[in-house]
């Protein structure tokens, strides 16, 4: 059994990633600072993480928490610091039934097309406790000339004509092939049929929950697939329609779900965290990040994801290093 993490008043928390290799992943993360094992398709950068448990096909199976990165709490986990602060990290958010923070923050770099795939519907979870939602959302951050993603059935498709197209390897062409625009951020409520094409850089912001149903994979052998489960879970509904800030917009709120907010902040000038908890992700830029005590300041620049606790809300500034681009994540 480890040590019992150090007495430590609340403060601003710098995570660790956990990078996760992928058939279908790159080597753009290191463009987020990311430091890549030599010949590894990197294709998750898990940022902000409390899981408990994963399943076997997304995160591996077993426990993903993320890890502190500096601090008095260095090299203990995020969920070690939820034990030992309690609501003055939290402040009002409720945590998942089995005690976590609610939330799942990542990276991803697709080299090759992601398999098309939907998570959990909320009837389907209901019906089966094992599974859980997944409402998502995807900012994209680069995109090669071309690229697309895929997000809802196209109007017309039924479920009996979206079956005989899985079986036939056709199904593609029942999805909505959306071109990827970087600034662009497309919200995915759980239950949406989706795909990140190859050649997208996106960061994710998610419920906590890695149950992914997969419809098809492209050829790819040696993956399961979920055909029952995922036409149980489909809504064959349209998608929501892409969001951005609008332009010469310095701030704006790009999603907002019963699960989570993201709002996106460009800005030269000194930004109040703002109150309750909040998770920052750094797209661009650097910054320091103050709490009102010198002592706690962090460093930050591009890639990084910061925690601020609600007991330091209203003390805590991002005070840039020139030009900043943040996402502010709340819930």
């Amino acid at each position: 059994m480890s040590n019992p993490p150090p007495h430590a008043p609340p403060h601003i928390l710098i995570l660790e990633p956990i990078l996760m290799e992928k058939i279908w992943g790159g080597r753009r993360m290191a463009s987020l600072g990311k430091n890549l094992p030599p010949d590894k398709r990197i294709g998750e950068s898990w940022e902000f993480a409390d899981l408990g448990a994963t399943s076997a096909s997304g995160g591996g199976g077993g426990s993903a928490r993320s890890t502190i990165a500096a601090g008095p709490l260095k090299g203990r986990t995020l969920h070690e610091a939820l034990q030992m602060w309690g609501s003055q990290l939290t402040g009002d958010i409720s945590l998942t039934p089995d005690g976590n923070l609610p939330l799942l923050v990542k990276f991803l770099d697709a080299r090759e097309n992601l398999s098309v795939q939907v998570h959990p519907s909320p009837a389907y979870a209901n019906r089966h406790p094992e599974c859980h939602l997944k409402t998502e959302c995807w900012l994209i951050l680069d995109a090669e000339p071309g690229s697309v993603i895929y997000k809802g059935i196209k109007p017309g498709v039924n479920r009996g004509a979206f079956e005989r197209h899985i079986a036939a390897g056709t199904v593609v062409g029942d999805l909505v092939a959306v071109p990827a625009i970087v600034g662009e951020c497309h919200n995915l409520p759980s239950g949406t049929c989706h795909a990140l094409g190859a050649g997208v850089l996106v960061a994710e912001v998610q419920t906590p929950s890695d149950t992914t149903f997969r419809v098809f994979d492209w050829g790819r052998t040696g993956r399961e697939l979920h055909i029952e489960q995922s036409l149980e879970c489909i809504d064959f509904g349209p998608a929501p329609a892409a969001t951005s800030l609008p332009p010469g917009s310095a701030r704006g709120l790009l999603v907002k779900t019963e699960f989570f907010e993201v709002e996106r902040i460009r800005s030269a000038n000194p930004i109040p965290a703002g109150p309750g908890m909040s998770t920052w992700m750094i797209l661009d830029g650097r910054a320091r990040i103050e709490s009102g005590r010198d002592a706690d300041a962090i460093d930050a620049a591009r890639g990084a994801t910061l925690v601020v606790p609600a007991a330091c809300a209203e003390a805590a500034t991002l005070v840039p290093e020139g030009m900043m681009d943040v996402l502010r994540i709340t819930q």
